[in-house]
């Protein structure tokens, strides 16, 4: 996390007035703007248009999009400057020094002006760390951001096992499992393709699954806590003539997998609660098949919501 503080007295909220924080988030595929104040907040998101039939968009293409649709998201978020206490972004995946994508520049760029010009207190963190606390804060566990537990980030661009940690009001990720080649994400949207879905396809995939019979399962080989999705892909190609069984044992196989990585955690680390985050993890089917605090629907896809969390309890 880095942060900056403006010169003494400027952009003061006005007296009677809760301060919020507000924040960014350009993921490559969700344009997003979001507040928090303490207690309630709102999220105002956009997915990017992506053809028929690819798999996702160049990051030149991501950023532009982010450019043209940021203004329309600010403008639906029904919030005044003069609420505004601090202002946040997300600047890289993760907070790794190595993790960068272009796209997050949009999202930084725009946090960046408000907060100069309104005089402003100014936050950065990751993606990764945004998905976390929305998870938290809407499962109605934020008190978990002050505790050690463990966290699934299951997205189209990541797939790990986090132990996270409180570091002063903000939050610390440590990778310590997760896939060794193909994100989750890229095998739902794989096995959407294969489909004929549309992109991303998660929600169509979910549908189709919660439709099958469930009598063709298939297992991947699970090392200790990590794993390998990318095998799946031609098993899955065997069935296309069922769809429903298809989409179906593409999801059973990432619950049964990521199930079985979260328990040799919970055997090496001890007992600790476990969070489930990012776009794959609003899957119904994987809600069903797997035990911890699942981050609500609209909170497991790309917001920002988490850095406008993460804001306020780091300046305000």
């Amino acid at each position: 996390m880095r942060k900056t503080n403006p010169a003494d007295g400027a952009g003061a909220v006005g007296a009677g007035i809760s301060p919020a924080a507000l924040a960014f988030d350009t993921s490559n595929y969700t344009a997003s703007a979001a507040w928090f104040d303490g207690e309630k907040g709102e999220n105002s998101g956009q997915l990017l248009e992506v053809e028929k039939g690819a798999l996702g968009l160049r990051q030149s293409e991501a950023l532009f999009r982010h450019v043209r649709q940021l203004p329309a998201v600010v403008e639906k978020l029904g919030i005044g400057l003069a609420r505004v206490g601090a202002v946040g972004a997300s600047s890289k995946p993760r907070e790794t020094e190595a993790s960068y994508m272009p796209c997050f520049l949009a999202g930084v760029s725009q946090a960046k002006s408000i907060a100069s010009l309104a005089g402003l207190p100014y936050a950065e963190f990751s993606h990764q760390q945004g998905h976390i606390a929305a998870a938290a804060w809407s499962a109605g566990m934020s008190g978990l951001l002050d505790e050690p537990f463990l966290a699934w980030h299951l997205s189209g661009g990541t797939t790990e096992l986090l132990l996270v940690r409180p570091r002063g009001r903000s939050i610390s990720c440590e990778i310590i499992g997760g896939t060794t080649d193909i994100s989750a994400g890229q095998l739902v949207d794989r096995t959407g393709k294969l489909l004929g879905l549309g992109f991303p396809a998660g929600r169509e995939l979910d549908a189709l699954a919660l439709r099958a019979d469930r009598k063709e399962r298939f297992k991947v080989k699970v090392n200790g806590t990590e794993f390998s999705l990318s095998g799946m892909e031609n098993k899955l190609a065997r069935l296309e003539a069922n769809p429903e069984e298809t989409a179906y044992c593409a999801l059973a196989a990432i619950a049964d997998a990521v199930g079985r990585a979260t328990l040799e955690a919970v055997k090496s680390r001890g007992t600790l609660k476990v969070l489930f985050t990012g776009g794959v993890a609003s899957s119904k089917i994987l809600r069903g098949m797997l035990d911890g605090y699942f981050a609500s629907p609209e909170y497991s896809s790309d917001n920002a919501m988490g850095v406008a969390i993460l804001t306020y309890r780091e300046l305000l």
